[in-house]
């Protein structure tokens, strides 16, 4: 008995130390919020305040100061973030995950991001402050990985600090715009179909534009199978550890229509969820300087910003900025290619992708006038029949750093289109307001035009010369709207009216978020920041209701079930909504999923029709497609001696659906409510091992929100019938310049992005009730409820 005291003593007395070393080591890897720290190159004592959320509020002397504090606490909290960030432009990823991050790698390494990037740096200006005050900011993210805590992902995945440079922070912007884009998506996926069936299929599917009704309003032989192109973009932009940009919202409401009579402004752009989130918030203020901003990891200056001045932000244009051209091989030689003046020779560049415990591979990315050769960067393609892409980002002048540093230091409204104008990509809205009174949005992006009758929404014919670009336009041809009559600016990824006749081609949603959006500013002039916040969360479809009662009509009603009854039953009363306790999103969206598949489905196959759902095209045919009774998506091809109707089309896909729903929730239809689908969880890359799940990433969550409504929490639809939520608002801002001070902001996870800090998810909750928190600018409040780091110089 003795005995096994005292091993039991000797092991309790192991489990302390344990215990206690890792409480230690845990909150010695955590963020330093408060406390003394010596840094280079600052040249006077510079504080920083870290608020409630974790918010870094930095005073400096200088500006050059103040860089070099915002990239050291940037670092300290989202340094992994910034890592991954900086290696997928170049195809670094492999180094650091191995083999299953290859392919991503190929693709990107062979876009030519990095010789863009390198380019556009040999051409900056080294003494303007735009390039000075990046330097700065590398500085303090160097300083910080000299000298700071090794984040635990470094750790586990095994990853060797290298400094950060300037080439880092535009492969990063490069990614982003890449992100952006559509054209590769669903062009060869339009292409196919066109081949296979003709252009008479097409007129569903509304690429000439008639479906954007609802739009953003000026003051101004054998064929090759495509479909690769799209599943292989697609699948890397899911597997990639760095979400993608999807769409977004924005408003401005002039003082006219505000109660305090003072401009609000509103923006959640709308991007691919992940652990951590995409925005680091920062406040900085200098003797000369004010500025309050949203930051990506590892970039100097905020997409997303306002001051005591004027506020910006973004949502994406979704013009189109990227064409495919097919190529021709000389049959003599296959090294060369035909264009309209003969063959010539494929540049060809060799780069090597160092991989994770395996050899490194050799990429030859071949590259046309019109720009790389897909074939040899993605799985799927005749290697005979090479595909260009010819991407507007990487063939113009990338002036993006000065652009975003006069975004985010403009002295006025003509300063700030000045910058809006130097982004030849990607597509933007750029949404402005100001303490004057002025509500803007902008369009950026190089536009260009093609001969009539090119169609751009599909593949191109790359030899002739009679598919190349035209004419580029001056940036005074951007849709645009300054301060119009009816007192307010919008956007949501919807399409613009035509200028000079001309509707920029692209591939812009639905109208359900911009009708929304519309009906509930149009009808209000009282708005201030409780009833912005209450839109901004709003979960109601203004389109859903129509389309129910056209699927309704459709149905066969002599021999229902009572569960289908009921449903029926619960759809006719059904207003849109998307909350937690509804039952009617879940049915309509279990319907919609079969009438998708019983209709395009047999046409397109299995792997295609996968991909058709997660285009804009999909979500642009429901509402019309439904409509059309002549459709000859109805008629089912496999059954040679039958032609399938709308009503049987959608009459089965009601029954199925049912079916299905009584399998997955039960027999009660009362059961059947959105919270029990409709779920979020802020995925970590490393999250993904089940042993560290509950460590990084964070949720589930039962979510309200749905796809195309402004509360937009987009999923895939799937058989089982769970609608994970891939993605969302980003971040969701108010600002109301008759109470600047106290603007709201809200993350979907948290400010930091190391998971042993407080700040690692404390905004979860209130993200998901629709809550919000203060964007502080108040100096007196912000030291009395606040934690302090005091940088020192240190002396050479």
């Amino acid at each position: 008995m003795k005995i096994l005291r005292k091993f039991l003593l000797v092991l309790l007395s192991l489990v302390i130390v344990l215990a206690v070393a890792m409480l230690v080591y845990g909150y010695y890897l955590k963020p330093k919020y408060e406390g003394k720290l010596r840094l280079k190159n600052i040249q006077k004592e510079t504080t920083v305040y870290f608020d409630e959320f974790g918010v870094p509020h930095i005073y400096a002397t200088t500006s050059q100061d103040a860089m070099v504090a915002l990239g050291y606490v940037h670092a300290q909290d989202r340094l992994w973030q910034m890592e991954l960030m900086r290696r997928i432009a170049p195809g670094r990823l492999s180094e650091i995950f191995g083999s299953v991050a290859l392919k991503n790698d190929k693709f990107f390494a062979g876009l030519g991001i990095e010789e863009a990037s390198a380019k556009a740096i040999a051409s900056l200006d080294k003494n303007s402050p735009s390039y000075q005050l990046t330097m700065a900011y590398l500085e303090g993210i160097n300083q910080y990985m000299d000298e700071g805590t090794t984040p635990i992902e470094f750790s586990l995945v095994g990853v060797k600090k290298e400094k950060f440079t300037i080439k880092d922070v535009y492969n990063i912007f490069g990614y982003m715009s890449f992100s952006f884009a559509m054209a590769q998506k669903s062009d060869p996926l339009l292409t196919d179909v066109r081949n296979k069936y003709g252009m008479e299929y097409l007129k569903d599917f509304g690429i000439d534009g008639s479906f954007n009704t609802t739009k953003i309003k000026n003051a101004k032989d054998r064929p090759q199978e495509y479909a690769a192109i799209s599943k292989s973009v697609a699948s890397l932009l899911e597997k990639s550890p760095v979400s993608p940009f999807i769409g977004s919202n924005s408003w401005v409401i002039a003082p006219k229509k505000t109660k305090n009579g003072k401009v609000i402004f509103a923006n959640d752009p709308h991007i691919g969820f992940s652990q951590p989130g995409t925005w680091y918030e920062a406040h900085i203020v200098t003797p000369d300087f004010e500025l309050y901003g949203c930051y990506l990891a590892g970039t100097p200056y905020p997409l997303l910003g306002h001051n005591r001045e004027y506020a910006y932000g973004l949502t994406m244009f979704e013009n189109d900025d990227i064409d495919l051209y097919q190529e021709q091989n000389n049959p003599a030689n296959a090294n060369e290619y035909r264009t309209p003046n003969g063959f010539t020779t494929y540049e060809i560049q060799e780069k090597t992708i160092k991989v994770k415990d395996s050899s490194n591979v050799v990429l030859k990315v071949k590259t046309t006038r019109h720009g790389p050769v897909m074939n040899d960067l993605i799985d799927g393609l005749q290697q005979d029949k090479p595909v260009a892409m010819s991407w507007i980002y990487t063939q113009q002048p990338i002036q993006i750093l000065d652009a975003v540093y006069a975004l985010s230091h403009a002295k006025n409204k003509s300063d700030f289109q000045k910058g809006v104008s130097l982004i030849a990509a990607p597509g933007l809205n750029v949404m402005y307001g100001d303490a004057k009174g002025n509500v803007a949005w902008w369009a950026t992006g190089k536009l260009y035009k093609h001969k009539e009758g090119v169609n751009p929404n599909f593949i191109l014919d790359g030899a002739s010369g009679e598919d190349d670009i035209k004419e580029f336009l001056d940036f005074s041809k951007n849709p645009s709207a300054v301060n119009p009559r009816w007192n307010y600016v919008y956007s949501a990824n919807n399409q613009p009216e035509a200028i000079d006749g001309f509707l920029y081609p692209g591939y812009y949603l639905p109208e359900d978020r911009a009708k929304r959006i519309t009906q509930l500013l149009n009808p209000k002039s009282d708005w201030d920041m409780v009833s912005v916040g209450k839109m901004i969360f709003d979960n109601t479809s203004s389109v859903a209701p129509k389309v129910v009662k056209d699927l309704i009509s459709n149905v066969d009603q002599e021999s229902l079930s009572e569960n289908e009854k009921q449903a029926l039953s619960v759809l006719k009363n059904w207003k849109g909504t998307n909350n937690l306790s509804d039952v009617a999103p879940t049915i309509y969206n279990k319907w919609i999923f079969y009438y998708l598949k019983n209709t395009f489905e047999d046409e397109l196959g299995a792997e295609n029709f996968k991909m058709f759902l997660g285009t804009h095209i999909m979500k642009q045919i429901i509402a019309r497609q439904i409509t059309n009774e002549k459709s000859l998506w109805w008629d089912n091809v496999n059954t040679k001696k039958e032609k399938e109707t709308r009503s049987q089309i959608v009459s089965k896909s009601f029954k199925e659906s049912i079916v299905a729903l009584e399998k997955q929730l039960g027999s009660t239809v009362s059961d059947w409510t959105w919270n029990k689908v409709h779920t979020l969880e802020h995925q970590h890359p490393l999250g993904k091992v089940a042993a560290l799940r509950s460590v990084f990433n964070v949720g589930p969550f039962e979510v309200s929100g749905s796809t195309e409504v402004i509360n937009n929490l987009f999923f895939d639809f799937t058989d089982d019938g769970n609608y994970i939520v891939k993605g969302g608002p980003s971040t969701r801002r108010i600002i109301d310049f008759s109470d600047i001070e106290n603007s709201w902001s809200i993350l979907p996870t948290g400010q930091s992005g190391n998971p042993l800090s407080e700040h690692y998810s404390d905004q979860a909750e209130l993200y998901n009730a629709g809550k919000f928190r203060r964007m502080m600018l108040n100096k007196d409040e912000i030291v009395r409820t606040s934690t302090k780091l005091v940088f020192i110089p240190r002396k050479k």
